[in-house]
């Protein structure tokens, strides 16, 4: 397990959002010098998508084998493929379709489209993990991969955001996914936030990366951070579950951090 959590706080978000896109960028060609591929999960939301448009339009950008990166989501909207609400149609408009990715590489919750349920689209969701991750393991003998071989796939960096209810993904508090034990991935119903049906990956799917960026901004999200860092329970905030094997990070704005615990922060803008 890792240590304490790392928390940078940053000016603000646009600020941020430069700074996770370098960060990102760096950790992703030094897994690819050590391993030959990369794995990032990637998140929706205001920071999420507006880290990978920062990502398409940094100079640093083609340092990194797009074509060598492997993408998954956190979760996903359980509406039709072309939906405007899909975390994976944003990812798409604002870094995918800019660089050069190899599509076998890039693994979409299933749809509307092509399921019935949520629980349909989960039970796939975990079956592509479960066959991405044997191939994997049949590849890579190295001592840093997932404490479950076989059901999850090496995770380099999860990134997630975190709602003002202190959802991450879409684990939601007091809610059947944030209990779930034993299950990588659930189909969500009834979501407080809508659209009411989603994908998502568990806490215990999320806590076998090898880093985990809580990537947030603005004041409305400051209570939910607080908690998170003072200890509190998942199951009523889910924020404070998520735990990297390596790292935890909270990569978070001013607005943000008004309730961090002053021990735990540390300024400035590369977020090092």
């Amino acid at each position: 397990m890792s240590a304490d959590p790392r928390v940078s706080i940053h000016p603000d978000s646009s600020v941020l959002m430069a700074a996770i896109a370098a960060r990102l960028i760096t950790k992703l060609v030094d897994v690819q010098d050590k391993h030959g591929e990369a794995t990032v999960v990637l998140t929706g939301g205001t920071v999420g998508i507006g880290t990978l448009k920062a990502v398409a339009d940094s100079a640093a950008a083609p340092a990194v084998n797009w074509s060598k990166v492997n993408f998954w989501w956190g979760d996903e909207r359980f509406v039709g493929g072309t939906d405007s609400d899909r975390n994976t149609l944003q990812a798409h408009e604002a870094l995918l379709s800019h660089i050069a990715v190899d599509p076998e590489r890039v693994h979409e919750p299933g749809s509307t489209d092509d399921f019935a349920s949520p629980e349909e689209a989960a039970a796939d969701y975990a079956r592509r993990l479960a066959e991405a991750a044997a191939e994997e393991h049949a590849a890579d003998m190295s001592d840093d991969r997932p404490e479950n071989p076989g059901t999850l796939p090496r995770f380099d960096v999860v990134l997630l955001g975190v709602g003002p209810d202190a959802h991450v993904a879409s684990l939601f508090p007091e809610q059947a996914g944030i209990r779930e034990k034993e299950l990588t991935v659930v189909g969500v119903r009834n979501s407080p936030k809508p659209p009411p049906e989603r994908i998502s990956l568990t806490l215990p799917a999320i806590n076998t990366a090898s880093e985990v960026w809580m990537v947030v901004a603005g004041e409305d999200k400051a209570g939910a951070v607080g908690l998170a860092l003072a200890g509190a329970n998942p199951v009523q905030v889910p924020a404070a579950g998520p735990t990297g094997r390596s790292q935890t990070l909270w990569l978070i704005d001013e607005n943000a951090a008004a309730r961090v615990p002053e021990q735990l922060v540390r300024k400035g803008p590369a977020g090092s």
